[in-house]
């Protein structure tokens, strides 16, 4: 997030909402978001189905799944059009404003009501809410982020805030709301293929000479493959061994037969976890992690405020902590690999306790290098904190942007890469419930959590099932070009005709046996949110 939780419940006197069941998903931020309403911030809603937070919302824009760069498009475009976004702010903090201009133009609501089914007049009276009302913060989550242009998406939401001049201050921003608990933390601490800790690039040879420097060597300048990459890896045999530390790609990844496949066919694979998940049944090795109860440690949650995390018990049975099974790995393979770390700073694997780990931590990566035990033993940091006599830092862009002048793109929609047609005819869409979290790997082990939510629904349209012949609580089968599964049927309003919405929580029932594993080019995030697919009653 560029901003604070706490800059929801107290500054921000509208927000728009996209891509987010913010109250079932993040729900002590969806408790936030409720209590600004209650005191007169006005909340616009997009979102493809009538979920919770409709009930508070002053306007629900429900657009269709993969429509959001169009809807996003026609807010600027009434902005623009009637002369009510931040002249100032455009003039001063950024550059490329006649390309957005340009690339918006053809945008009106009325042409956008084509893409979205957004009716013009609330797109309209959103763009309205939206210049009216300042600061303004806009949320969102996967919902954005899960598609084939979820850069772009992303992208939109940024170049909205920016029109409407609400960068850099208190209550303003682009927040994005993190799918898990330290999604946030991990991409910090360069679990991602491209870059370093503090998203310091690794094809930058300046970048990799500081981090030789500190270890003494590194893996060189090549990026390596995310993880739907590597199962498309597996199958061409260029991919060998998989270590899955704390994952369920069986259940989380799309197309479900596919990654089926490469577990099986893979010639090692290794499953550090709490639970015996789906994908660990296929592990040749399974290492006994240790849950959040059990180790010592940091998170950063959504706001990328660092807290620390206490062990409550001993782990259990041969369990151990993450960081010191990783650790006697590390130093196994470097002894295999010959690799000599005596010329680096940092020497050893062997940590007597997260907090010598932490010291690393804020030597090589700038925006952790004042956030230490002894500061975060209360009261979390957030980041950038440079050094240990910086306060953190509240919300991001205040008076500049990192590179200076903020960067209008002008961002054209395209149909997602699976649409409805004859044979498949509706969309499909995907998301989590507030019962179950991500692949169930952890909910699911919960009795009391399996008996509120115990099985996959199918949320259809009230018209859709009249026409199909399905009732609330029959059974049906959804096929894709990738697979099929049998749910029950939640015949309501959710959603609109022709889109339908499913969880993949359910290894009986999951939604990933149908989704499509199209690629986002830049984000390399596969497309969760839209495939097409066909329903019959069983």
């Amino acid at each position: 997030m560029t901003n604070s939780i706490d800059d929801i419940a107290t500054q921000a006197k509208a927000f728009l909402v996209i891509g987010s069941n913010t109250t079932e998903q993040h729900p002590v931020i969806g408790m936030r978001l409720r209590q600004a309403t209650k005191r007169g911030a006005k909340l616009i809603l997009a979102d493809p189905r009538d979920i919770p937070l409709k009930d508070f919302a002053v306007l629900h824009l429900k657009h269709r799944p993969g429509s959001d760069i169009a809807l996003l498009n026609a807010i600027m475009n009434v902005l623009i059009e009637e002369d009510l976004y931040d002249k100032d702010f455009v003039a001063t903090r950024t550059e490329g404003f006649e390309d957005l201009k340009a690339a918006v133009a053809k945008y009106t609501p009325e042409y956008a009501e084509t893409i979205t089914t957004v009716p013009a007049k609330d797109i309209r009276e959103a763009a309205h809410i939206l210049a009216a009302s300042k600061p303004a913060s806009l949320l969102y989550a996967m919902g954005i982020t899960q598609h084939s242009k979820g850069h772009q998406n992303v992208l939109s939401c940024c170049n909205l805030q920016m029109l409407l001049g609400n960068m850099g201050v208190a209550g303003g921003g682009v927040n994005p709301l993190r799918g898990q608990n330290n999604v946030q933390g991990a991409c910090d601490m360069g679990c991602l293929p491209n870059v370093y800790p503090a998203y310091q690039q690794v094809a930058n040879e300046e970048i990799r000479a500081k981090f030789v420097e500190a270890w003494g060597n590194t893996a060189g300048l090549k990026p390596g493959l995310t993880v739907v990459e590597m199962l498309n890896a597996i199958d061409s045999n260029s991919l060998r061994a998989l270590y899955v530390v704390g994952e369920n790609p069986f259940m989380s990844d799309p197309d479900q037969n596919h990654v089926k496949k490469a577990l099986a066919s893979i010639e090692f694979l290794v499953v550090q976890e709490i639970f015996i998940s789906e994908t660990a049944e296929y592990a040749h090795v399974i290492l006994p992690g240790a849950s959040f109860a059990e180790k010592e440690g940091t998170v950063t949650n959504t706001e990328r405020r660092v807290q620390r995390m206490r062990k409550v018990i001993e782990p259990l049975g041969n369990a151990r902590p993450d960081w010191q099974i990783t650790a006697e790995i590390a130093k196994r393979v470097e002894a295999r690999l010959g690799l000599d770390r005596s010329k680096g700073k940092f020497t050893s694997w062997d940590y007597a306790e997260p907090q010598q780990i932490m010291t690393e931590v804020n030597a090589v990566t700038p925006s952790y290098g004042g956030i230490t035990y002894d500061r975060i033993e209360n009261v979390g940091l957030q980041w950038p904190c440079p050094n240990t006599e910086h306060p953190g830092t509240q919300f991001l862009h205040a008076g500049k942007f990192t590179r200076g002048l903020g960067k209008f793109h002008g961002i054209e929609w395209t149909p997602a890469k699976e649409v409805p047609d004859e044979k498949y005819p509706f969309v499909l869409t995907t998301g989590r419930v507030l019962y179950h979290f991500h692949g169930g790997n952890m909910s699911r082990h919960s009795p009391g959590l399996d008996a509120i939510y115990p099985e996959a629904l199918v949320e259809i349209n009230t018209q859709d099932a009249s026409r199909l012949g399905v009732a609330d609580g029959d059974m049906v089968r959804v096929s894709s070009r990738r697979g099929q599964l049998v749910a029950k049927a939640d015949v309501s309003g959710k959603t609109d005709p022709g889109v339908v919405f499913m969880t993949f929580h359910f290894k009986e029932a999951a939604a990933n046996i149908l989704t499509i594993a199209a690629l986002d080019p830049v984000s390399k995030i596969p497309e969760y949110k839209v495939a097409a697919v066909a329903l019959e009653k069983v």
